[in-house]
């Protein structure tokens, strides 16, 4: 017989049910998703789990989370979910990605203590072709990354904008909204927050619920989609939806939520609170990212590893027993960094995050010479970036006055004779030093000064 399928969930017993060969690949996966702990809760919680078991091990199913495009990248907050849709494709299940195009612009109250700003739709648009780039590359990489998935699952992007474009107002309310009841809307506790407040709520948000609710029964009715994906902040949301599918048509539908991430203080990570990590590299860089995961605290790294990783569980167990024994080398925290930017970055965007770490941590020439103009910007994102044309007999002084990096005159020869100056990780003290390709100027055609210990210029040389 096959292996059992369990899922182990908060409040709910583990439950074990053999299933057949056929599936049994199936059954791993999603069995080891829940045994990391991404499947938090199953809703409805009385009889979900176990319903949903059987529905899983009756064939694929279809499996969607929405992303409201209120900025052009998602971030780490939103990764588990996309980790979560990650883990039924591989089991062989179909998953969809839903941007609210149109959900977007009335704004989820959930956790929120004041209304969104609304978008204007330009920003939309690139909001939405943002968020739809980085889904693509996440998938993508993924499908590259993690070995042994099982055929046959599809990957959707949808934009729900196109079922609501040909829906009037009136006609939504009429055929959606009398399936609502007000006392129940009003009793959950994003509208009793937002009610009670200086601010209180405005009607594009207490109907979001319904907007959301009807998102999962298009795509049920049309895609066959019975299981919707969400962080425990959307459990409100996803429970309308389901009672609203029920309500409609009797038929049995499930929601599924993944963990909030939480910082060490135990604050959200998102748009909201101010402390995004994003997924797209504009934003936040490779290296940036995976020196979030690196600094990870020892109470943290586990778990994370678990959750935000397809390292086998038993791999990890023997990553954590190691680190009893050597704690001071860090190695679950460089695991979990490197194992997320490659799901985020690709392997490229590790590379890229392992050569900042070693040119700004290590002071490594090497690391320095490979790197692009980009990668000085990312590692610099606050440095001047100059473009300056290569002159015979520039001098240390000369080049150091065209960017600005010291004063004229004694005050900044004394500033670079006392030592204050080092280019490409190497102090130079002659003002009237001439500059030298491979020396001053590195092969990628780049110059990296520093002036004291926090004062970085970058330097791009042309016409070498």
């Amino acid at each position: 017989m096959a292996a059992p399928m369990m899922l182990a969930l908060r409040g709910v017993p583990c439950l074990c049910r053999p299933v057949s060969r056929r599936l049994s690949h199936s059954a791993a996966f999603l069995e080891a998703a829940a045994r990391r702990g991404l499947f938090k809760d199953v809703f409805p919680a009385e009889s979900g789990p176990t319903r949903l078991y059987e529905l899983l091990g009756s064939g694929p199913q279809t499996a969607y989370c929405g992303f409201d495009p209120t900025a052009d990248s998602l971030h780490v907050g939103n990764l588990l979910a996309v980790l979560g849709l990650i883990h039924f494709h591989r089991a062989g299940h179909n998953v969809i990605a839903v941007i609210g195009g149109a959900t977007g612009r009335l704004g989820d109250p959930s956790g929120r203590g004041r209304e969104r700003e609304a978008l204007r739709p330009e920003a939309l648009a690139g909001n939405i072709r943002g968020i739809r780039g980085c889904l693509e590359r996440l998938f993508g990489n993924c499908e590259a990354l993690v070995p042994g998935g099982r055929p046959g699952g599809t990957v959707t992007i949808l934009d729900n904008e196109q079922w609501y474009r040909h829906r009037g107002a009136a006609d939504f309310l009429a055929s959606v909204g009398r399936h609502f009841r007000m006392g129940p809307m009003l009793s959950r506790h994003s509208a009793q927050s937002r009610l009670g407040s200086p601010e209180g709520m405005s009607l594009s948000e207490f109907l979001y619920p319904l907007f959301q609710a009807y998102d999962f029964y298009y795509l049920h009715r049309n895609r066959n989609c019975t299981i919707q994906l969400g962080g425990t902040d959307q459990l409100g949301n996803i429970m309308s939806g389901h009672d609203f599918i029920q309500r409609v048509t009797g038929e049995e539908v499930f929601g599924v939520t993944v963990p909030l991430v939480t910082n060490t203080a135990g604050d959200k990570l998102g748009k909201s609170a101010g402390n995004a990590i994003w997924l797209n590299r504009d934003r936040t860089s490779p290296f940036e990212l995976y020196q979030f995961f690196v600094r990870q605290p020892d109470s943290a790294v586990g778990r994370f590893l678990k959750l935000f990783t397809f390292i086998p569980l038993p791999e990890i167990e023997r990553i954590m027993e190691q680190h009893q024994a050597e704690p001071e080398r860090r190695l679950p925290q460089k695991r979990l960094a490197a194992e997320v930017t490659k799901i985020v970055h690709g392997n490229g965007g590790l590379e890229s995050a392992k050569r900042c770490t070693q040119a700004l941590y290590q002071s490594s020439v090497e690391a320095l010479d490979k790197m692009s103009d980009r990668e000085l910007q990312e590692l610099f994102r606050e440095a001047p970036f100059t473009e300056v044309l290569l002159e015979p007999g520039t001098r240390v002084m000369d080049l150091c006055l065209k960017v600005s990096a010291v004063p004229e005159g004694a005050r900044g020869y004394e500033m670079i004779s006392s030592g204050g100056l080092s280019i490409n990780h190497r102090k130079v003290t002659n003002p009237d030093e001439v500059l030298v390709p491979g020396q001053h100027i590195l092969q990628n055609g780049l110059s990296l000064l520093r002036v004291g210990k926090k004062n970085f210029y970058v330097v791009k040389w042309l016409h070498l």
